[in-house]
């Protein structure tokens, strides 16, 4: 790590995001090979949602990291309550509500013009890309 002073993490940690829903974003184009996503309406997809809650965790945290820490989600617990059309605007909200050790407990929601439209809970682990990395590599190496 450099001599930078990294900003103290602590619980009460708030930060949020906006995301124009595109075609790209919605259920018909999660994934091509998945026959049966391809006649869902096009709304926001759970999934893309959830990846919108973890970018907006990973953003939130970033400054206080070093650079050789990154932090990959362990634990989701969101509903998906509304759906969201193409052209809408989604803002998501994070807080981070526990701190113990690595783990980060955030409490999640987001919303559209209309209201809300997900809620719940997420988890985050901090960790060191190069031993994460090297654990991989080792996993990946072993017979199957």
């Amino acid at each position: 790590m450099s001599g930078q002073q990294l900003p103290v993490l602590a619980v009460g940690l708030r930060h949020s995001a906006q995301l124009t829903v595109e075609a790209r974003h919605t259920v018909p184009e999660v994934d091509q090979s998945w026959p049966g996503f391809q006649d869902m309406p096009p709304v926001l997809a759970t999934a893309m949602m959830v990846a919108f809650i973890e970018q907006t965790c990973i953003m939130g945290l970033r400054p206080f990291l070093a650079p050789e820490q990154h932090t990959v989600g362990i634990h989701i617990d969101v509903g998906h309550v509304a759906a969201t059309p193409i052209g809408m605007t989604v803002t998501a909200e994070v807080e981070l509500v526990e701190l113990t050790g690595r783990s980060l407990l955030f409490k999640v929601s987001c919303h559209d013009e209309s209201g809300l439209i997900g809620e719940g809970a997420h988890r985050r682990a901090i960790i060191d890309v190069a031993r994460f990395m090297q654990r991989l590599q080792e996993k990946s190496a072993r017979p199957q």
